[in-house]
């Protein structure tokens, strides 16, 4: 009874804290909504006893990717308002495809059948000595290895793209030369200065880095 009561309520604050992170206007409320979301799917996870994802979900996405997503939007100065500048001129292109994805749901759904056996198949067999942890990693590493790289393959290649697309024509970006690096010479970063000292005692030289060279557009004094 008190197992059925929690996930009510789990499940009632999981779709409230949902709809807010699509709903709400400030995206700062918007991720803080969906890191509430996310602890209550754990919750839910844990009720249905995979702790593991459980722990996966706060470790990983909350205290990761949430608090990623939450000081990139601290952090950058995105003006949201020239963003939603558009909203009318592509609201029905927006409209036609939801309606497309509204279409396909309803076909599916329609011929949605449940075979009668399912009822007893909702489980699969698992050993009553081993956790929902040690089960799991079991499933992944012996029976779903190679799906499992290469669905890691798969984000490390989107993660890459994603990376050389961001820097590529970027006027900030620095690139590597290694020629110069191991050419490089202790006169061409650092300068030899003479420090005054107390009289009778010579002067004192000291090496510093030199002071990097400003920028071109700096020696003009504004745009041109």
């Amino acid at each position: 009874m008190i197992a059925a009561l929690m996930f009510y309520v789990f499940a009632a604050i999981l779709l409230a804290s949902a709809a807010m992170v699509v709903s709400v206007r400030n995206p700062v409320h918007a991720v803080l909504f969906l890191i509430l979301a996310f602890f209550n799917a754990a919750a839910l996870f844990l009720l249905a006893g995979a702790e593991f994802l459980a722990l996966i979900l706060v470790i990983v996405y909350v205290g990761a990717v949430a608090v990623l997503f939450l000081f990139v939007v601290m952090m950058l100065d995105v003006d949201f308002a020239a963003l939603r500048g558009g909203f009318q001129r592509f609201l029905p292109v927006g409209l036609a495809v939801g309606a497309v994805l509204l279409a396909e749901l309803v076909f599916v759904l329609a011929g949605w059948k449940v075979a009668p056996e399912a009822a007893t198949l909702r489980f699969a067999p698992r050993a009553v000595e081993l956790h929902n942890t040690a089960q799991l990693g079991r499933l992944l590493y012996t029976d779903y290895i190679f799906l499992f790289q290469a669905a890691g393959l798969v984000l490390l290649v989107a993660m890459i793209g994603a990376i050389v697309l961001t820097l590529r024509g970027s006027a900030r970006s620095r690139r590597q030369v290694i020629a110069d690096q191991v050419g490089r010479t202790p006169g061409d970063t650092l300068e030899l200065i003479d420090v005054p000292s107390r009289a009778g005692v010579a002067s004192l030289g000291i090496l510093r880095p030199k002071p990097a060279a400003p920028p071109p557009h700096a020696h003009g004094g504004g745009q041109h």
